[in-house]
């Protein structure tokens, strides 16, 4: 994990690429729980057994918006900005699905800093945070989950 102590720090990895220390497990326990969350309970991600049989996959799978779902967590194993008061996720663009996420498999998260927009006002400062973020699953040649993130950070 990457740590900063000040913006400008933050700002010397525009252009880097940084990555999630350790591998985070997707659990059939997890894609449950989103599932009843969301009320997204179609069976390629709730039916395991029915999914073995008849899903092009052959194991149930973590809904694609559980995968996105993801990135904040990923993202603090991933850089730890100290001084922050509070952080928010301000948008998204870009994102795709690019494979599908089995039941026990392992994720973890390529970031990329792209911009950094410091914004100061009578509240205090934030910094607008945007990064190209890329999950991978353990074992596989291709990514999971491609995106655009964005986030914003309150001093």
């Amino acid at each position: 994990m990457k740590e900063v102590s000040t913006l400008a720090e933050l700002e010397g990895l525009i252009g880097k690429t940084l990555q999630s220390d350790d591998w985070f497990p997707v659990e059939q326990n997890d894609i449950d729980l989103f599932a009843r969350a969301t009320g997204d309970h179609q069976w390629i991600h709730t039916d395991p057994e029915r999914a073995r049989r008849e899903s092009p996959f052959g194991v149930a799978v973590a809904h694609g918006f559980l995968t996105l779902s993801l990135l904040p967590v990923l993202m603090s194993r991933t850089i730890k900005v100290h001084g922050v008061r509070m952080g928010v996720n301000y948008g998204l663009n870009r994102v795709r699905f690019t494979a599908p996420v089995p039941v026990a498999s392992r994720v973890r998260l390529q970031a990329a800093l792209r911009e950094v927009k410091i914004d100061e006002s009578p509240a205090g400062k934030s910094a607008t945070l945007t990064w190209s973020v890329t999950m991978e699953m353990q074992g596989a040649e291709k990514p999971v989950c491609v995106a655009e993130t964005l986030s914003r950070l309150y001093f």
